[in-house]
């Protein structure tokens, strides 16, 4: 079936009309959808995700208000979380924590567009463009669920903020096309913890953004947590932009089981601006996974730090592309990143592809990149100490994958990584 412009913008305006959106928003959407009939797909080096489910079929491209199912529900309830996201959109199934701190406002996206109109007009979708592909325009037109936090300026928030999003998969043409806005005002430090889950077996796909505005002198400490299931096909965009001295910290787990296309972006726009990037990922049965982790030093004195590993079982791909970019004009810089994949099967294939764009001559710039399997003398060593083969490749994976996972800002998420790491790992 062919794609029909004014019959999917008529179906999107009547849904939001339903729901009470503001017209600007509304508006929003729908230039979204002229623009997802003409943009191309993104492209990622060495890696073809041809034949994924990324998109909805023309007929089932549209806003979708279903409500949750109770598994979904009791998922998100089992944690204690600052806001849970599931698929009903614009309903009540948004869960805000009492306890956040005085100065910070945590709100379902619709909360914000309807009483705080202001900040999403700013904000909302300014670090990542509609048009910059045909899936950043899919996720504006049919962006069903998302969270807004803003911190106010030189507040500093102790405790991390944490935002469960589930991924109801018990029917059918159910994608969850969620949202994150986290907006950090001068001088102010936040950290927020993202868990991503999914409860069911129908096949479906998650469309997924997260936008940080780190503005002067702030500190945003950004921890995930994915853990989809193989039936759930998923495209990710975490993007920040960094503004005079502001700090933004990656740490990234992914132990998603199913495919995976992702875009993890710091953009240093300020001067003396930082930004760390730290991932690890687990790949296993016939999964494909492909990441693009990017920093981009536009400020003169920015930092870009990328550390990323990752652990490919089974027939799975793992494609690691790790991009530093210094522009002309941010002299006295520094890019600096390490992509280490370590394999597990003669049948799996990985790529760790360091990449340096360098236009300006005043800088500090490295890379280390490798894709091995595992040290034989570590195993050795482990093996003649009497433990077991596959307990002593464990330990030897825990131990590749450590500059990470210490990473994580509390014990809990520690252990949690770790826990999903060693189901992963559990036939090795």
């Amino acid at each position: 079936m062919t794609f029909n412009l004014k019959q999917t913008q008529q179906q999107i305006k009547n849904a939001a009309s339903q729901v009470g959106e503001p017209a600007d928003f509304m508006a929003r959407r729908l230039k979204a959808v002229e623009l997802y009939s003409r943009l191309p797909m993104p492209t990622m080096q060495e890696f073809s995700y041809d034949g994924w489910s990324l998109l909805p079929s023309d007929d089932q491209f549209k806003l979708a208000t279903l409500e949750p199912s109770a598994a979904a529900i009791n998922a998100a309830q089992q944690n204690d979380k600052t806001d849970v996201s599931l698929h009903s959109f614009a309903s009540d199934q948004q869960i805000i924590d009492e306890q956040v701190p005085a100065g910070v406002r945590c709100e379902s996206l619709h909360q914000a567009m309807v009483e705080h109109p202001e900040v999403v007009a700013k904000y909302f979708m300014s670090v990542i463009s509609a048009n910059q592909d045909r899936l950043t325009a899919y996720h504006q037109a049919a962006l069903n669920s998302g969270c807004v936090i803003e911190v106010g300026a030189g507040i500093t928030v102790e405790q991390p903020l944490e935002i469960h999003q589930v991924q109801d998969a018990t029917n059918p043409h159910q994608p969850l096309v969620n949202h994150l806005l986290v907006v950090a005002h001068p001088h102010s430090v936040v950290h927020v913890v993202q868990h991503l889950s999914s409860v069911g077996t129908v096949a479906n796909l998650a469309n997924l953004m997260v936008e940080v505005v780190a503005e002067p002198g702030s500190e945003v400490h950004f921890a995930v947590l994915d853990e989809t299931d193989a039936n759930i096909t998923t495209y990710l965009n975490r993007r920040a932009h960094l503004a005079e001295n502001a700090n933004v910290e990656w740490a990234v787990g992914m132990m998603n089981a199913g495919n995976v296309l992702g875009d993890i972006d710091a953009e240093l726009i300020g001067e003396g601006s930082k930004a760390d990037s730290k991932l690890i990922a687990v790949t296993g049965g016939h999964q494909h996974v492909g990441l693009n982790n990017r920093v981009t030093n536009r400020g003169p004195h920015s930092t870009g730090l990328i550390n990323q590993r990752g652990v490919v079982l089974d027939s799975s791909e793992l494609i690691f592309n790790g991009i530093g970019q210094i522009v002309h004009g941010a002299h006295g810089s520094n890019a600096e990143q390490q992509n280490r994949l370590l394999m597990m099967s003669p049948a799996a294939r990985g790529d760790a592809n360091p990449i340096l764009l360098i236009d300006e001559n005043d800088v500090n710039a490295g890379h280390a990149a490798s894709v091995g399997q595992v040290d034989a003398q570590q195993l050795y060593y482990l093996l003649s100490r009497g433990v077991p083969e596959h307990q002593a490749k464990r330990m030897v994976i825990r131990g590749f994958l450590i500059a990470v996972l210490t990473a994580l800002p509390n014990r809990q998420l520690e252990e949690q990584m770790i826990t999903l790491l060693e189901r992963k790992l559990l036939n090795e």
